[in-house]
């Protein structure tokens, strides 16, 4: 039976009967898109509850030479590419360097991942979601989740209970057999439970517009990513299909904090805090609101239980630097749904694909986190500007910036000797490394104290 026909449009009442399906999900960004997708084509009744409605802003447009197979696997490779602008590589700029450093995709381990796309996040998004809609997913906008009740110590067919409520105040209830949370940054779940745990590692903020006329890299190398560091942070600059581009700055807290006028003012002053990003600017106009969020990088202590699992950033997120968030959504969107199979089917192989799926969520922020940590570091500023390939270094570097952490085996043997490279260099320069490690133990009390 196509799981369109096992649920109705909801009617007002309070006391209509609670729709039913085999899977809820939770939020309709690439996460639960995905997942829901993949569920439905399985045969599984699948409902999903999206808060908003699509399109709808959303930052994060870099894609990662990895979402290309997960976009070919749903179906919707050929209309990603006709919103997207081509990405091959990677710009690094360096306040400490006069030239730049720019690395392509192609160099990396795996040839068949050399290049990915800039997308506007609304068109991204919506394609995924109407995507499941025509797979069988019975979607639902404007409509968020307010309560879960999961008790595990009842049999295995009770159903879980989710009450909701339309944006018109409409109350509306479900009964499912599993919950996939992909509900991102709002962490229903973790929330819920008391899970979530503040990175005390990685204390950032963001502030971002899009912009028009900024200037872009020449020719084949117009989709680059740019990298710019400065004095409180980095900034992305990723240009878009349509001309415009998505330009923000990820700082420490006490420098956003530090904002005594409009956002659009204290943006265009960040932005000059850079001289490189400041002449590729210098023609530029602003489009969009400016956005600004606070402290985003988080854990969730749990992320899966005997009716329901955490996708995406609903489990953890650590910071955009290396645009591994839509890739890292997905990818555990796929694991996800093998857990959800074979725990709806009562598998004798479901407690291995629990955890298959626990190492998977786990793995790639950490993997990617190392980086992230550092990034501010001056010998991961040197390495990144003046990359050598001594031992496959660089070539294993760049599969980590394609994505391609999880099934290649290939990449560790140098990326162990990578980090061997930066441990002793900072140790040959231990006064700078000093310096930069006190700096940043100096923000991260900074942003304790503020918020205590």
């Amino acid at each position: 039976m196509d799981s369109t026909d096992a649920v109705t449009t909801p009617t007002p009442g309070a006391g209509a009967a609670p729709m039913q399906c085999d899977v809820l999900v939770i939020g309709g960004g690439p996460a639960g898109s995905t997942c829901a997708t993949l569920l439905a084509e399985k045969g599984f009744q699948v409902i999903m509850l999206e808060k908003e409605q699509h399109p709808r802003f959303h930052i994060g447009e870099s894609l990662l030479p990895a979402n290309m197979p997960l976009l070919e696997r749903l179906g919707v490779a050929e209309e990603i590419k006709k919103i997207g602008l081509l990405k091959l590589g990677i710009e690094f700029n360096s306040p400490d360097h006069e030239d730049v450093s720019l690395i392509e995709f192609s160099e990396s381990w795996n040839k068949d991942l050399s290049w990915a796309y800039q997308v506007r996040r609304s068109e991204f998004d919506e394609i995924l979601f109407r995507n499941a809609a025509n797979k069988g997913v019975h979607t639902l906008e404007k409509c968020r989740v307010r309560d879960i009740q999961i008790d595990d110590n009842t049999t295995a067919t009770a159903p879980v209970h989710i009450h909701a409520e339309m944006e018109t105040g409409q109350a509306i209830s479900f009964e499912a057999r599993f919950i996939v949370d992909a509900s991102g940054r709002d962490t229903f779940l973790a929330n819920k439970y008391n899970t979530k745990q503040k990175n005390k590692k990685h204390r950032s903020s963001a502030i971002f517009g899009h912009f028009h006329q900024a200037t872009r890299l020449p020719g084949d190398k117009e989709g680059y990513i740019s990298i710019f560091w400065f004095e409180h942070g980095w900034f992305w600059f990723i240009p878009l299909a349509d001309g415009t581009t998505s330009v923000g700055a990820v700082c420490w807290p006490y420098y956003l904090n530090s904002r005594k006028k409009p956002l659009d003012d204290f943006l265009w002053d960040t932005i000059r805090l850079s001289p490189q990003l400041a002449e590729r600017m210098k023609h530029a106009t602003l489009v969009s609101e400016t956005y600004a969020t606070g402290n985003y990088s988080y854990s969730s202590t749990v992320s899966h239980g005997k009716r329901f699992i955490m996708i995406g950033d609903a489990y953890a997120f650590v910071d955009p630097v290396f645009s591994s968030g839509v890739m890292l959504a997905m990818n555990s969107a796929f694991k996800g749904a093998e857990v959800a199979e074979a725990v709806l089917n009562q598998s004798a192989e479901a407690a291995g694909k629990l955890k298959e799926f626990q190492h998977i969520i786990t793995h790639g922020p950490k993997e990617f986190s190392w980086f992230i940590h550092r990034v501010t570091n001056p010998m991961i500023r040197e390495l990144f500007m003046h990359p050598r390939n001594i031992l496959k270094t660089k070539a294993s570097i760049l599969s980590v910036l394609a994505g391609d952490i999880f099934d290649n085996p290939k990449i560790w043997p140098s990326l162990y000797a990578f980090k061997f490279i930066y441990y002793l260099s900072s140790a040959m320069n231990f006064k700078r490394t000093w310096i930069a490690m006190k700096r940043r133990a100096h923000n991260i009390r900074d942003v304790e104290n503020t918020v205590q």
